[in-house]
């Protein structure tokens, strides 16, 4: 990653924080952007913490990005990694959860490249990485408002890749089956999480793919769906 500058919403979970792990390992400087409070533990040596932001709200969102830019003199990647997952049924779940998990998946990941864009357009090999879901292919049940918003962020990974042709920006998205997380293991007790996809992997193809090596790559939804 050289010295470039890599934006990382969602930063403070397992899939970003291990995204922001592997980007400073790699020379990269780090902007970790994300809705929840910024975290009192190790963070990766001289990045920047931006907690409480609802990028949900687009002035929110540019503020972090342009804080991100004006800190490290730009951005060059854009990684969306804020997200959120509900399992409910559409006779037993809320009417809320649809509108809930597009605010989440999709408006998340839309506002925060709208304000990338100008930075990316400067950096002459600007990247979006997002995270969309292999679920969102073909779904399950219990699954129809989180596959349909995550499908919301892959025809946004197309239409925006289209759009940035001629600027150098590509724009990409991976589409993971189950992450190996905490979480996810204290809700399948019973399955094997060996099964599933590591963090640390995905962080690997979602940095590739963030890298100045991936520049003929845009569009692109690449699964990384571990031994499912």
């Amino acid at each position: 990653m050289g010295d470039r500058v890599v934006a990382i919403t969602g930063a403070f979970g397992v899939l970003g924080s291990a995204v922001a792990k592997r980007a400073a390992a790699s020379g990269a400087r780090v902007a970790l952007i994300d809705f929840a409070p910024a975290p009192v533990g190790p963070v990766p040596e001289g990045a920047l913490l931006l907690g409480g932001v609802d990028l949900t709200d687009p002035a929110q969102a540019t503020q972090a990005l342009d804080a991100a830019a004006e800190k490290f003199g730009g951005v060059d990647a854009l990684v969306n990694v804020a997200g959120g997952f509900r399992w409910e049924t559409l006779e037993d779940g809320s009417p809320e959860s649809w509108s809930g998990l597009y605010r989440m998946n999709v408006l998340t990941t839309a506002n925060a490249s709208r304000a990338a864009l100008r930075h990316l357009r400067k950096s002459g090999s600007g990247r979006i990485v997002n995270v969309g879901a292999n679920g969102a292919v073909k779904s399950a049940m219990g699954m129809g408002a989180y596959a349909a918003s995550k499908a919301g962020v892959h025809r946004l990974t197309e239409s925006l890749a289209e759009e940035l042709k001629g600027d150098g920006v590509t724009v990409n998205a991976v589409l993971p089956s189950i992450i190996d997380t905490p979480t996810n293991r204290a809700d399948m007790p019973d399955a094997d999480p060996s099964k599933w996809v590591a963090a640390d992997d995905l962080a690997a193809v979602i940095l590739f793919l963030a890298s100045e090596e991936a520049r003929a790559v845009t569009g692109a939804l690449v699964p990384v769906t571990g031994k499912m």
